[in-house]
């Protein structure tokens, strides 16, 4: 009996360096830089060493196309997120996207947020400074409509994007509550915040702090 299967297709240069990044990805979440190896990425594959070598270079220049790529996703949905003009329902965006992000790619959050020995890829620091980067420029602006000190921007940027960075790490992990509710409380902590910003806070004077209880 003669086989009817067709041929399978040959992948383009594209097609498989997109698949080789997606299998890589998965791989470093599993077993951190420093256990995987280039020989599991080819099994995985399907494909040999060279294949792989032949794209990359190796397993670093894997690594940093693969941490770049999710960098760019998280910049690419936070962008996104900026975009609302209403502040408060901006703040529940941002939240949400980066959530979203941690819910459907939690290999890639892990790989960003993993330190690894390979000193040039940047990762999670880089990724935050540039989404601080965003909201300050926001922040600068809304500042000045509400006659507060616009050179005060990059704290509060700071302080927001940590915030949020920091639960999404949390959230990675336990999953509860739900993303909803946790970016609803999220513009509970920070939005009443911001909309009852004093132009000169000061620190309370030690005398006028409570005693500590017994």
């Amino acid at each position: 009996m003669t086989s009817t299967a067709k041929p399978r297709k040959r992948m383009t240069a594209a097609e498989r360096r997109n698949q080789l990044v997606d299998t890589a990805r998965s791989v470093f979440a599993d077993r951190g830089y420093a256990a995987a190896t280039i020989e599991e990425v080819a099994a995985k594959a399907g494909v040999s060493k060279p294949v792989v070598y032949e794209h990359f270079g190796g397993k670093e220049g894997l690594y940093a196309v693969v941490v770049d790529r999710e960098m760019e996703m998280v910049l690419e949905v936070f962008s996104r997120a900026l975009l609302e003009d209403r502040s408060k329902t901006r703040i529940e965006q941002i939240t949400l996207a980066l959530l979203t992000y941690v819910e459907e790619r939690s290999d890639g959050f892990r790989i960003l947020t993993r330190n690894s020995s390979v000193e040039h890829t940047g990762g999670y620091s880089t990724l935050l400074n540039d989404l601080v980067g965003q909201v300050e420029i926001h922040l600068e602006s809304e500042f000045e409509n509400k006659n507060l000190d616009p050179e005060l921007a990059p704290l509060y940027a700071q302080a927001l994007v940590g915030m949020v960075a920091m639960t999404a790490q949390w959230w990675l992990e336990v999953r509860n509550p739900p993303k909803e509710a946790v970016a609803a409380h999220i513009v509970n902590l920070s939005w009443y915040g911001l909309i009852g910003l004093k132009e000169n806070p000061v620190a309370i004077e030690p005398s006028q702090r409570s005693e500590p209880e017994a």
